[in-house]
């Protein structure tokens, strides 16, 4: 499990598809020198094993699903990523819980800067909508957040405070790039009892 607050950024230095499958490697120094392979480790908020460690670069393999599924096939060699490692039992609970499961992709429909923060309008798949909650929490690219009050017919907002823009690649984010997006595991529990309940 994750909690969305992001400890290091990391840069891409290869991505490379081989036998089917993507070989991704990642400079990220502070994260690589206390962790062990095999370890799970939210890269952009997917949650991947790390294969190899070395030299303060941490690899990973990425299956077809996974490339589908999220918006890691379109990574270049220079490009910033969050990374975050997985909680331990002593961890303290900062952000909001986890899986490191992408729900869809989005992407930036707008960005606007005013007074200090950035607030992004975020386009989600048709799937997703439904589980929306005005004030609710929800993942971009890794990233705990708090959607806005107000919710579009198929986009929400997030409102980026300084310290988030400064620690995170998402206050530079252009109109039209793709995010990974994780809902609230506990908004979606309770949607799919209530619907099983009202199915029957």
């Amino acid at each position: 499990m994750f909690t969305g607050i992001i400890r290091e950024l990391g840069t891409v230095t290869r991505n490379e598809r081989r036998n089917g499958l993507a070989r991704l490697t990642i400079q990220a120094p502070r994260t690589a020198a206390k962790i062990e392979p095999l370890e799970s480790i939210a890269v952009n908020g997917v949650c991947l094993s790390a294969v190899r460690i070395e030299r303060g670069a941490v690899a990973f393999e990425v299956i077809p699903e996974t490339l589908r599924m999220t918006a890691l096939a379109g990574l270049r060699p220079g490009a910033r990523v969050h990374v975050e490692p997985s909680l331990t039992l002593t961890d303290r609970l900062g952000g909001q819980l986890l899986l490191g499961h992408v729900d869809g992709v989005g992407r930036i429909l707008s960005r606007r800067a005013r007074g200090g923060e950035v607030v992004l309008e975020i386009q989600v798949p048709p799937a997703l909508r439904r589980w929306l909650v005005p004030k609710g929490p929800i993942a971009v690219d890794g990233v705990s957040l708090t959607m806005g009050a107000r919710l579009g017919r198929s986009s929400f907002t997030v409102h980026l405070i300084p310290e988030t823009i400064r620690q995170t690649t998402l206050g530079g984010v252009s109109v039209g790039s793709p995010v990974n997006l994780e809902l609230d595991y506990f908004t979606k529990l309770v949607g799919q009892l209530a619907s099983s309940r009202s199915a029957r």
